[in-house]
This record gives C-alpha cells, sequence and structure tokens, in this order.
C-alpha cells in the first residue's frame, strides 16, 4: 500500500451516495428499517448532493409522495444515491432511491424512491443562479465509495471528528467492500498503521474509498482513504488512510474459503 490516495481530489462528477447498515437499534419489531430511518437517510443524502451541487447552504422545502415497496431487513446493506435532476434558479430537485441488499447472497431490492426539492439560503456569499443539471461520469465498479456529514455529536472540544468515530467510518467501510468482494460473513482480523493527515471539521462531507488491494482464499485486505470535503467552497482534501485485513468465518467462528478468494 502507498502514501498515494487511491481517490482524486477533485470531487468526482458523480451521484452521492450513502452505503449503512441495518443495526437493531434501527429497526421495529418486525425486524425491518424504520420508515423514519429510511426518509433521514435519503434527507441527508439530498442535502449532501444538493450542496455539492450548488455550493450553498441548503434547506429541504419538500418531498413528493414516497411509497415504500420493499423493506429492508435488519443485518441489511442499505445504499442510498441521490442525483440532481432539476436545476432552477435557487431551488432544485434531487432523486434519491434506496436500495437494499443482502450481505451474502448480493440479492438487491429497490426500496423506495423520492423526490426531495431544497431551496439554497440566500445570504451573503450564495452564487445564483445555480449551475445546470449535472452530466454525472461512469463510476469504477472496482471502487465503494460511501458519503457522510460530521455532526456536533461527533466532533471532540476543537470542534473536529473523533479519532475513533473515523475509525469506525472506515471498518464500516471496509467490512462492505470486503462482504461484498467475498459474499460471505466477514470479520475483521487486523487493522495495519493508519495515518490522519489532516483533521475533519464538523459540517464537513466525509467521503470514504474502499479497495481490496489484496485476497487469498479466505481473507481479503481492504485499503481505505477518507477525504474531508468543504461544501460551500469544495476545498477537498486527504485526510486518512488504512489498510484492514478482513477474514471469512463459517458458523463457529473459523476461517472458511470464499468464493471470491
Amino acid at each position: 500500500m502507498t502514501d498515494t490516495p487511491s481517490f482524486d481530489l477533485q470531487p468526482p462528477a458523480s451521484p452521492v451516495r450513502l452505503v449503512d447498515i441495518v443495526f437493531p437499534g434501527d429497526t421495529n419489531h418486525h425486524g425491518t428499517l424504520f420508515g423514519g430511518v429510511a426518509l433521514a437517510h435519503m434527507d441527508k443524502v439530498a442535502f449532501l448532493a444538493a450542496s455539492r451541487h450548488g455550493r450553498a447552504s441548503f434547506v429541504t422545502a419538500s418531498s413528493q409522495k414516497i411509497d415504500f415497496a420493499q423493506p429492508a431487513r435488519h443485518g441489511d446493506i442499505v445504499e442510498v444515491t441521490g442525483r440532481v435532476v432539476r436545476v432552477g434558479t435557487s431551488s432544485l430537485d434531487v432523486e434519491v432511491e434506496l436500495v437494499a441488499e443482502a450481505p451474502v447472497s448480493g440479492e438487491r431490492r429497490l426500496c423506495t424512491r423520492g423526490r426531495f426539492t431544497l431551496v439554497a439560503v440566500k445570504d451573503g456569499g450564495v452564487r445564483l443562479p445555480l449551475p445546470p443539471v449535472p452530466a454525472y461520469d461512469e463510476e469504477p465498479t472496482d471502487v465503494l465509495r460511501m458519503v457522510d456529514i460530521v455532526f456536533p455529536t461527533q466532533t471532540s472540544h476543537y470542534g473536529t471528528l473523533y479519532g475513533g468515530d473515523a475509525l469506525k467510518m472506515m471498518g464500516k467501510a471496509a467490512f462492505i467492500a470486503s462482504t461484498r468482494h467475498a459474499r460471505g460473513v466477514m470479520v475483521m482480523a487486523a487493522s495495519d498503521r493508519i495515518d490522519f493527515t489532516s483533521p475533519i471539521r464538523e459540517g464537513e462531507m466525509v467521503e470514504l474509498s474502499a479497495q481490496v488491494r489484496m485476497a487469498g482464499r479466505s481473507s481479503v485486505r481492504i485499503g481505505v482513504d477518507l477525504a474531508a470535503e468543504d461544501l460551500l467552497t469544495g476545498a477537498r482534501r486527504h485526510a486518512a488512510t488504512a489498510l484492514f485485513t478482513m477474514v471469512s468465518v463459517d458458523a463457529a467462528g473459523r476461517a472458511t474459503p470464499f468464493s471470491g478468494g
């Protein structure tokens, strides 16, 4: 693994994608994702897509009717993707879809899709009219990209992201990337040297880039890079790099070969 980040320090012209896992605290008594949690994920992605596109402070004005076609179940991977589809002078629409993915089988189900209208707050720094609808680039299939935003509860008294929260994000990215590669039950066996190169501030967007660096019969090494992006200026910088070893295990916790090895 080199010290060179595996992502472009220029913001990619690609949809904004949040990838998460359905944990027990996010489910109802049926073991499926709460609708409110799904809507929160979708609104967050709409905000990030709007902010990255318009480089302004946005607020959600409305959302169209959202129908839930399929449930996301406990343990599923949920992938929430947002694309800017309409742009006005100071408002825009973001289409957001939420897909559930069974980790081991890879089965994917479209759970819901919705359109959110966001309006740029007309302060002294906003530039109007907003840029036109973007033409999105084709994304590489061998790299997992996922975004999030840093909230006050995740920061220290210096207003920067706790190292532990950054490690949690990077570990989750490694788990998802290794699971998609192996289609097995994956656990973290080791984390190699982790370098933090820049603090991440409250309100910044973080983008994680995870990629398979080496694969064996039952283990895989995942390189994870973390970038921070100022949503108003677009300034982007490398923040952290890590390498994780993930192992496929059976029901007894023993290492077992996987089909991707």
